[in-house]
């Protein structure tokens, strides 16, 4: 039996990984192990005979916490807390802490054995997460809020271009507001990109992706910046197919983003250089500038996020730092990787990005020819009505919608729109979400109880682009999900496929009629 308790004292003493000590009944240190010593500071000379709440934060002591744990433990068996620590040199840990009463046979207490566990790293990290989830909704609501005003604006902008400008200035003006307002557009973008990439909602859609005809499609999306700023782009892709499997549209996104990039930080008149080739068992994609480059002790921060280097006091061609995280996250989902490597200011960066190859098999890059039959706008009688409580987004929507022809009308909020919707009979209905007195789901709920309009399509127009967002509005019998701002032409494509159906199927009014 001594032998058992000698060796198990050993053990106990042993331990690195929990501070196990004990305490007599009125909570002075009677026994001391390595690993109290290693989490708490003490060697066991200086701390046995002194009182536990020595390892408490000045209020808990001054709150009598200590004193309340032995009591509690006394009366139930047990005591298990979290809580801050304190070190011998005053620093702080998140420790867990279990108290044991400890009694005779015929129940007298003895004492107290306490166990402490160092929990700060897990507490740090869960502060990170917390972090991180509350900046990640931050970014969402922000990018709605930011969509509402963009959306008028750009329809305005759209109808500027559609009516006849004589003055050459104002179609200049015209132009600034455009440009200016596409690129708060790619921020907004960007801001809602980064959250839903973070958070884990997008979905890779997966399929055999060829990268020479990603980087053509890529090469030709960023182009109007390249020639605006008047760089020599420089292509150097094979012949032969190098195949990945992947969600082309992402893939697309992480060499566009590369590309501005580039692009923004080159002075003008600059070198870029795209490259893709296969390399062992992986597909290669360079993107290369002799651009203002990154300092060194930049270089392993680049693709945090909103991380910037060093920006002339202008910021001209400054963002977010949204993009380089958006690359990085969308590339280790394709179980890639991407590097970045400069030779310091001034000197230019290059951006290597690694993914998997795919099997090789045969892949047909054909393309299937599709044609639709392009119906008249001649149809005045199909009724659009347009609910939205920003007044300048449904008016300036309405603008256009009649301009296609369509008749159409407007209301502000969800009790409006039922009411409007009962009076007015549309054949479709353009749906903001976010609506005063009833929101956008409640509108679309009412409408599907009455009969007379339980068929009659509804479109989402929103703010809000998240795929939680889409999700819902499918589940509530939305038939389409534009986010603000809506780009005029898919919007028209839409209506105009509504158009067609109607004159296949008869009209929700015709029907009722019958």
């Amino acid at each position: 039996m001594k032998a058992s308790e000698e060796r198990f004292r050993l053990l106990v003493e042993s331990v690195r990984d929990y501070a196990i000590f004990m305490l007599d009944t009125e909570g002075y240190v009677t026994s001391w192990n390595a690993g109290a010593e290693r989490i708490k500071g003490y060697r066991a000379d200086e701390i046995i005979g002194r009182h536990f709440s020595v390892f408490y934060p000045r209020e808990q002591i001054e709150a009598d916490f200590p004193a309340y744990e032995l009591e509690v433990t006394r009366k139930e068996g047990r005591f298990e807390d979290e809580g801050w620590r304190v070190r011998k040199d005053g620093t702080m840990f998140w420790a867990n802490v279990v108290i044991t009463a400890l009694f005779t046979e015929d129940g007298a207490l003895t004492g107290f054995a306490k166990v402490t566990r160092d929990m700060t790293e897990r507490k740090r990290v869960e502060a990170l997460e917390l972090a991180e989830r509350r900046m990640l909704e931050f970014l969402a609501m922000l990018s709605h809020e930011l969509r509402n005003p963009l959306a008028p604006i750009s329809n305005a902008v759209y109808m500027l271009h559609v009516k006849t400008i004589d003055d050459p200035e104002l179609r200049y003006l015209r132009d600034v507001i455009e440009r200016q307002v596409g690129q708060l557009s790619r921020l907004v973008d960007d801001l809602l990109e980064v959250s839903r990439v973070t958070s884990g909602s997008i979905r890779l859609q997966r399929e055999t992706v060829e990268v020479t005809a990603l980087v053509a499609q890529a090469v030709e999306t960023s182009r109007p910046l390249v020639e605006r700023r008047r760089h020599q782009l420089v292509i150097d892709i094979p012949s032969e197919p190098i195949c990945v499997d992947g969600d082309a549209t992402r893939l697309s996104q992480i060499i566009v983003n590369l590309l501005n990039n580039a692009a923004k930080y080159t002075p003008e008149g600059g070198r870029i250089e795209v490259s893709a080739r296969a390399e062992g068992h992986d597909a290669i994609i360079c993107v290369r500038d002799n651009g203002v480059g990154i300092a060194a002790e930049f270089l392993p921060k680049i693709f945090d996020l909103f991380a910037q280097g060093d920006r002339t006091l202008d910021r001209s061609e400054g963002g977010l730092g949204i993009g380089l995280t958006l690359v990085r996250r969308l590339v280790e989902m394709h179980g890639g990787s991407v590097e970045a490597s400069s030779d310091g200011v001034g000197l230019g960066t290059e951006f290597r990005v690694t993914l998997p190859l795919h099997e090789r098999a045969a892949h047909d890059t054909s393309a299937t020819e599709t044609s639709s039959k392009d119906i008249s706008d001649t149809g005045a009688a199909m009724r659009v009505l347009i609910v939205d409580d920003n007044v300048d987004a449904a008016i300036s929507m309405m603008l256009f919608v009649r301009m296609w022809g369509y008749d159409a009308r407007m209301a502000h909020d969800g009790v409006s729109a039922v009411e409007a919707a009962g009076a007015y009979h549309p054949d479709v209905v353009l749906l903001d979400i976010g609506l005063p007195r009833l929101d956008g789901f409640e509108v679309a709920s009412r409408l599907r109880e009455d009969r007379s309009l339980d068929r009659v399509p509804l479109i989402a127009v929103t703010g809000y682009g998240q795929e939680e967002d889409r999700r819902r509005t499918r589940e509530a019998g939305f038939a389409h999900h534009f986010v603000k701002p809506v780009d005029p032409e898919k919007l028209r494509a839409v209506l105009r496929s509504v158009h067609e159906q109607r004159h296949i199927s008869g009209s929700p009014r015709a029907r009722e009629r019958r």
